[in-house]
């Protein structure tokens, strides 16, 4: 791992990705968990259950935390519009969150922004 490109797994591991969501996206994050755990490895921050009354900034931090940490490569977040989840996440030093509407501007992000949320 020394030398290594944060945010990059090695040929022969799974990426680490962070997922979190906030009410207004639990159904979809239950979702892309389902999806993704297979292929890569899968840390759910949340939430657990639906609940109308949490907030998308508390889970925001949470991922962004892992990411700007080093404990994750990368970092999915959902909620109603996306937008302020964004801005949230963009508070923690070191980490870069779009949105994201489409695969082609996901894998822009990554590939020329170095985006990681």
């Amino acid at each position: 791992m020394a030398g290594r490109r944060p945010g990059i797994a090695d040929k022969d591991e799974k990426l680490h990705v962070a997922l979190g969501a906030d009410h207004g996206g639990f159904v979809l994050k239950n979702e892309f968990l389902a999806r993704l755990r297979g292929q890569y490895d899968i840390s759910d921050l949340g939430a657990h259950k639906y609940d109308p009354d949490d907030d998308y900034p508390d889970f925001a931090e949470a991922v962004a935390q892992a990411v700007a940490s080093g404990k994750v490569q990368r970092g999915i977040l959902v909620c109603g519009s996306g937008v302020g989840a964004c801005i949230a996440a963009n508070k923690v030093s070191g980490v870069r969150a779009c949105l994201c509407h489409d695969t082609y501007s996901a894998h822009q992000g990554v590939e020329h922004d170095d985006m990681n949320v």
